[in-house]
């Protein structure tokens, strides 16, 4: 439970406190009545206590709730400050926060390695196979195009794939909304190619959940792809691609820091994405280690990562992977 301070008025009718923190106003205490009414809240303008669910919440920072838009609009300018501080800490918050855990292999339940031509996603069910349980299909029942978790066949046509594509995007599968934009962008399966088509659907499959597509759509804005070049939005994008465990946009975020001078900032996206197995990003916070003289990144921090990075890569192992990347066939998949 929080701490209030007593509070009395002078002869003029101030308010003074007793405590030595200045606590006076309204939307300084309101985390303290919420602590004693779990149920109720305070207007952060008028003082006016209420029922929380029905009041009306600062909409960026969601901290500070008011009896009414009327108080709301007059707290404003009062506000903003503390409003766009508390903001930046959310987002900071949610930026540096462990990132999801990676999603795994339906049918031998390890984690997906986040290499490329490691796994494939099939339209026919929407599930993203690993190159292992591919192998293992082929060498036992030689099911070269067979799906190796329902069983159906590869689809023969073009039209037909892009049918199962749009199947799932019905479902709201949000890696199919960027399989479809990929197409768009590089006019495949007999769709032409149409940017802006296709960043429509990046940021659906993103709203969706696809960390991927919040990924490409920062490329569009980055590079200027059917889209002015525009590096605020680049970034904001790479961003929400990282929060959603995009390991490669969160690699990517610490070179943007690195250039934009904020080094520290740079090391701990480098950090979170060696963690999850990025191989390049451990390097880069070896160097942060090795050539910071522990100043950019502490031994401590260095030994964390490296413990880290090597579990996930032990994660990820299995003898069938193995196999499947030791035999060329994998490859042969993609060059088919």
């Amino acid at each position: 439970m929080g701490t209030s301070n007593s509070v009395s008025e002078d002869n003029n009718g101030r308010e003074m406190t007793s405590s030595k923190k200045e606590c006076t106003s309204f939307e300084q205490n309101i985390f303290n009545s919420a602590a004693i009414h779990d149920d109720k809240s305070t207007c952060a303008d008028c003082g006016k206590e209420g029922d929380r669910d029905k009041m009306n919440t600062c909409n960026k920072c969601k901290s500070v709730k008011y009896c009414n838009a009327a108080c709301k609009k007059k707290h404003r300018k009062k506000h903003k400050k503390a409003c766009e501080k508390r903001v930046a800490e959310l987002h900071e918050e949610a930026l540096f926060k462990d990132p999801p855990p990676p999603e795994e292999c339906p049918i031998c339940m390890l984690p997906l390695s986040n290499e490329h031509k490691t796994s494939i996603y099939y339209t026919c069910c929407g599930k993203t196979i690993c190159d292992g349980c591919i192998y293992a299909l082929r060498e036992s029942e030689g099911g070269d195009r067979l799906c190796p978790f329902c069983r159906t066949p590869d689809e023969p046509t073009d039209e037909g794939t892009v049918k199962q594509i749009k199947k799932l995007m019905d479902k709201g599968n949000g890696e199919a909304f960027n399989l479809l934009a990929g197409l768009y962008t590089r006019g495949m399966y007999g769709i032409r190619i149409n940017l802006t088509k296709a960043n429509e659907l990046y940021l659906k499959a993103g709203e969706l959940g696809h960390a991927q597509a919040y990924h490409n759509l920062g490329n569009s804005y980055y590079h200027g792809t059917a889209v002015d070049v525009d590096m605020k939005k680049a970034k904001h994008y790479y961003e929400l691609a990282a929060i959603n465990g995009d390991i490669d946009a969160r690699h990517f975020l610490g070179v943007l820091e690195g250039r934009n001078k904020n080094p520290r900032a740079a090391f701990k996206h480098f950090m979170i994405a060696a963690k999850m197995g990025h191989s390049k990003s451990l390097e880069k916070v070896k160097r942060g280690y090795v050539i910071g003289l522990g100043l950019m990144v502490t031994k401590d921090e260095y030994t964390d990562t490296l413990r880290a990075y090597q579990e996930r890569k032990n994660e990820i192992k299995s003898d069938m992977r193995a196999k499947a990347v030791a035999s060329g066939l994998f490859e042969n998949i993609y060059e088919g």
